[in-house]
């Protein structure tokens, strides 16, 4: 049996298998993060096959998502509870049994729900991961680990589209989950046999009614949005889904201030620092996720390619990011810039990317090329910046829930980017053409001739431009609110540590 090592303040020591661990860690957070982005390139398919209208679509996305953030502080409290290994073990073990449930479901709602549950076993999965590496290697390694595990993660958000192109261009898009089941296999035996059992024996007890209160309160939000163009912003659906979400999530931030041991530890937000860098994480996911749902359907419904020809397509900002994260790029621009003028470059990057397709990449490939390779340099340098800011502005005994307050806000910022610039392009479109259908596909089938067809294709192509468009300023701003922020602590940390030292110097 595997000995228990309670947590301590000590460095740990380095373990002789490291980096096979290390390797089979990444394997299994590649497969988690690439379920964000896998299922939007088979949307004509789930909207051929099953019938599938926009908002369902949106909520297969989402759901994964959704239920992935609201567990991700519960998640990582039970791991420091029970043992990590354990955790990773669940995690592993849940996230294949819901793969193969949505590999074979027959209808919208099996699929979302067989998604919801991949989202526990995936929330499972990424609180544990960065801890398990924290854990096994010391501090002279511990930053290659992390950089390493750092663009696994991009390169499994970003090639997702590509490796669902290619299984949709061979299998049925079922294929696309089942995919999951040998690395979850191949996980579970490499874990149970490499990872070490770490927990903390005293560790904070799980806040469940606080996952609870935070994933109906986000759920009823996005809902809000998704139902907006299809219902009405000012219908009672969609009014009393936004208000049940403000309160409950207002709820949710009371409570989390009176519990003993809240998911989420209201009192980081006090810190301009940690502020500002969630903002950017969440903005730069809001715009990542967007950009990915409506390329992807630009790729297919507008310049008419296969789901592999359109998965290719994207693998130049997959390629972008891994390219410049494995040649350190990023850090030495952070070294040379400092934190708040690297995320505003590399946000206002992203921007810049986003605009591009938006404004050359409506029926010219090469424009959106520009485009991809633009947003993947913005990430690249964005992404390790704000990942270093937000660890750097906790206290290093509280490093797992930051990690976990960073990863809950950033899944929240994927479902929100899919559900608003989804919201905006339905909006945009429904207000050009005057159609009953629920998708574009439907619209096109249902024309009656050539010219009604042509004015169809313009209003989503126009209504995709305008979202593209709603990220691009989404972001930017998301840029200069984080940069200021970030500028602001600094100035008053360095005002802090002059006054100390003044104050030493005249004792």
């Amino acid at each position: 049996m595997t000995a228990t090592i309670a947590e301590s303040s000590a460095a740990p020591p380095r373990h002789p298998q490291r980096w096979l661990i290390l390797g089979v860690i990444c394997l299994a957070q590649l497969t988690v993060l690439l379920d964000n982005t896998v299922l939007s390139v088979a949307i004509p398919s789930l909207t051929r096959e099953l019938d599938a209208s926009t908002s369902d679509i949106q909520w297969m996305i989402n759901a994964y998502s959704l239920v992935q953030s609201g567990l991700l502080l519960t998640a990582g409290s039970s791991a420091d509870r029970y043992g990590r290994k354990k955790m990773l073990l669940t995690g592993l073990a849940l996230f294949g049994i819901g793969s193969c449930a949505a590999a074979f479901a027959q209808s919208s709602a099996q699929l979302i729900a067989a998604r919801a549950g991949m989202g526990i076993g995936g929330a499972l999965l990424m609180t544990t991961t960065l801890a398990v590496v924290v854990q096994v290697f010391d501090d002279a390694e511990r930053v290659k680990a992390i950089g390493l595990w750092s663009t696994v993660s991009s390169l499994g958000f970003a090639a997702g589209p590509l490796l669902g192109g290619f299984m949709l261009n061979h299998f049925w898009w079922g294929s696309i989950f089942l995919i999951n089941l040998p690395v979850a296999l191949l996980g579970l035996l490499a874990v149970a046999k490499l990872v070490p059992e770490s927990k903390n024996p005293q560790g904070d007890r799980p806040d469940l009614l606080g996952a609870l209160l935070s994933t109906i309160g986000m759920a009823s939000v996005v809902y809000a949005i998704i139902s907006g163009p299809e219902h009405g912003w000012t219908s009672s659906q969609v009014l009393v889904s936004a208000a049940v979400g403000v309160l409950v999530l207002g709820g949710f931030a009371l409570w989390e201030l009176r519990v003993p041991y809240p998911m989420l530890d209201m009192h980081f937000f006090r810190n301009q620092r940690f502020i500002g860098a969630v903002a950017g994480a969440v903005l730069v996911a809001f715009g990542l996720s967007g950009s990915l749902f409506l390329l992807t359907q630009h790729l297919q419904f507008v310049l008419g390619y296969e789901p592999l020809e359109a998965g290719l397509r994207t693998a130049p900002l997959a390629v972008t990011i891994v390219v410049l994260n494995l040649t350190g790029v990023g850090a030495k621009l952070h070294a040379k810039l400092g934190t708040p003028v690297t995320i505003l470059s590399g946000m206002s990057a992203l921007a810049a990317g986003l605009a591009v397709i938006a404004l050359l990449g409506g029926d010219d490939y090469n424009g959106m090329l520009a485009g991809l390779v633009v947003m993947g340099a913005g990430i690249a340098a964005a992404m390790p910046a704000m990942a270093n800011a937000i660890m750097s502005a906790i206290p290093v005994e509280k490093a797992g829930v930051g990690a976990g307050v960073n990863g809950t806000l950033a899944e929240f910022g994927n479902g929100l980017g899919v559900a608003v610039l989804g919201a905006v392009l339905n909006s945009r479109f429904a207000s050009l053409v005057a159609v009953s259908a629920a998708s574009f596909p439907a619209a096109m089938a249902a024309a009656e001739s050539s010219g009604e067809r042509e004015r169809i294709a313009d209003a989503f192509a126009s209504g995709l431009e305008t979202s593209q468009l709603v990220g691009a300023v989404a972001v930017f701003l998301g840029g200069v609110l984080a940069a200021a922020l970030l500028r602001r602590a600094e100035r008053a940390d360095s005002a802090r540590k002059t006054a100390d030292s003044v104050g030493k110097t005249a004792v």
